[in-house]
């Protein structure tokens, strides 16, 4: 390869990775038009025809690639990508149960990239059936993200909440403790780990994650607002009620028994489902 093609390469590689695609398309238009052996290069040029909704030009990128490097599963699920905007469902499906299966076979091979890629497809899959109110398929396929990013906290957070909403709350727990031990300034989990241990009647711990979820992000206004739900003495005695230092009628006292819906209504909140 001459000088003149590796810096072309250089150039595009750079130009892509700072989202400059015209400037990327330019120099990785030039590669391929004079060697068609690098499968990296079509899957940028696939991903830019794409960006550019371009989507036949970027099936054609893709399918290059794959010819090149059959076991390319970060192409694989980008063809799938592209194939389901120009319609091919079917070819779409195929495209990506190839790259499933290659992942599941020879997961080891497997770049950072696309590992994370297809945890993160399993992940929306895993939140579409939760919306449908499919559990236990959602559990499956956040499992699925999980074996492929263990370290993604968001998703185990996500976990969490499905469990919680099956009304497993020891499993919703473990899973929460996992994310506090191993990613401790993750404040969504810290949220969530509050509402985990009010809902086994472990009020004093709760409160401590949300102080510290405070100590995190001070501006965090949603531990400031479960705290104040928590505290002590705040039950109108004739109602019932939490009553606000001006008297406003407020939700009902987790300190007093909260209910589980109500601990799922804050829950949600929490922008985890």
């Amino acid at each position: 390869m001459d000088q003149r093609l590796r810096r072309l390469i250089t150039l595009g590689r750079e130009h892509y990775q700072a989202h400059e695609l015209d400037k990327a398309e330019a120099c990785l238009s030039q590669v391929v038009a004079e060697h068609r052996g690098f499968a990296d290069i079509f899957n940028m040029l696939g991903v830019i025809y794409h960006e550019k909704g371009r989507f036949k030009q970027a099936a054609e990128a893709l399918e290059e690639a794959l010819k090149i490097n059959p076991s390319y599963t970060e192409a694989a699920l980008n063809l799938a990508v592209a194939y389901n905007e120009l319609g091919k469902y079917t070819q779409a499906r195929e495209v990506y149960n190839r790259a499933i299966a290659l992942s599941q076979s020879e997961p080891r091979s497997l770049d950072p990239f696309a590992r994370g890629k297809l945890a993160n497809m399993h992940a929306d899959l895993g939140a579409a059936y939760a919306g449908l109110g499919l559990n236990v398929e959602a559990v499956r396929e956040y499992q699925k993200a999980l074996e492929l990013g263990p370290q993604f906290a968001d998703l185990r957070t996500r976990l969490a909440q499905v469990y919680r909403d099956m009304g497993d709350k020891e499993a919703a727990l473990r899973e929460l403790l996992s994310v506090k031990e191993s990613h401790p300034r993750f404040v969504p989990a810290r949220l969530a780990l509050g509402h985990a241990l009010l809902a086994l009647g472990r009020r004093e711990e709760a409160v401590l994650e949300w102080e510290a979820a405070l100590e995190i992000d001070p501006a965090e206004k949603r531990a400031q607002v479960y705290l104040q739900m928590v505290k002590p003495g705040r039950i109108d005695p004739g109602q019932n009620e939490l009553k606000g230092d001006s008297g406003d009628e407020r939700a009902p006292s987790p300190d007093a028994g909260l209910e589980d819906a109500k601990i799922d209504e804050i829950f949600e909140s929490l922008g985890e489902k």
